[in-house]
């Protein structure tokens, strides 16, 4: 089985109003496969419908905050793929304070309740692999604003492919 890792953050106040959740650049020999995303709030007991989409995008990257990829299998080395703010090749991290000027194409539009959350776990055919060496990343994103800001958590697990 690939090596898999967890890449994401809880208890974040968003910075923005629309705001890329996690960011995940496959690196220039380090490719990864989409295997789970999950996003959720606490900061208000008031229920309404939050949009979420998967998407890629093409430099310029958002500006992240770092995150370092936690390892679901401790036996295995650190992650290839880094925690860095820039968004760059090989890098990852959550809670964009920027989102850079770089085209997103939507893969998945979807839609939650702010009060259940969001869990999207791809069947084996649905999952996306972004190969190594390419020129997109890939984001969980808020496309529009939450009713709050405040108390977010939210993930992505992946595994590594050459």
């Amino acid at each position: 089985m690939s090596r898999e890792y967890n890449v994401g953050a809880g208890g974040l106040t968003l910075a923005n109003q629309a705001v890329t959740l996690v960011w995940i650049n496959p690196g220039l020999t380090q490719g990864f496969e989409v295997l789970r995303c999950w996003a959720g709030q606490t900061g208000t007991n008031t229920s309404a419908q939050q949009r979420i989409q998967t998407n890629t995008q093409v430099t310029a990257f958002p500006t992240v905050v770092s995150a370092t990829p936690a390892k679901t299998k401790f036996g295995d080395p650190a992650s290839n793929i880094t925690g860095n703010t820039t968004g760059a090749a090989g890098t990852c991290g959550v809670n964009a304070s920027a989102e850079g000027a770089g085209g997103k194409t939507i893969i998945n539009n979807d839609t939650f309740n702010n009060l259940n959350g969001y869990l999207w776990v791809p069947t084996p055919r649905e999952t996306l692999v972004l190969g190594a060496g390419i020129a997109s990343g890939f984001g969980l994103h808020v496309p529009v604003a939450p009713g709050t800001l405040t108390n977010w958590q939210m993930g992505v697990t992946y595994g590594e492919t050459g």
